[in-house]
């Protein structure tokens, strides 16, 4: 997304809302690059109001989520791992709102390795101009 943070135009605000622990936030931001808002939501109530489900075991260590550690792994070797100290079930979305605060666009994901392209999200940010 940081590639295209951009082409969003400046009267587009994008927000990461997470559930991780206040003083991991500015971790995670520098490791991954991330130039836009990020929001703790530490009883995850945006979660729940967005329909925000947890997986099932399957659905989170499945093959799918193999097959992304063996990646990581191999990109970087063992560095980058850590013993989850949060909810790993907790699955994500990604959604838009318009500028009239009607939600446009939902994506539920259905596991951490599901999400929408980033040529998609900005597709349907530039709709909503």
């Amino acid at each position: 997304m940081r590639e295209r943070f951009a082409d969003l135009g400046s009267d587009t605000d994008v927000v990461l809302i997470t559930f991780t622990k206040p003083e991991r936030l500015s971790a995670y931001r520098d490791m991954n690059d991330l130039p836009f808002t990020m929001l703790i939501d530490k009883h995850r109530r945006t979660y729940h109001s967005y329909g925000l489900a947890r997986g099932s075991f399957r659905d989170v260590w499945g093959w799918k989520a193999a097959k992304r550690y063996c990646e990581i792994i191999r990109q970087d070797g063992l560095r980058n791992l850590r013993r989850p100290e949060e909810d790993t079930r907790q699955l994500g979305g990604d959604f838009a709102v318009g500028p009239d605060g009607v939600l446009v666009y939902g994506f539920w994901g259905e596991g951490p390795h599901d999400r929408p392209s980033v040529d998609d999200l900005v597709e349907v940010v530039e709709g909503t101009r």
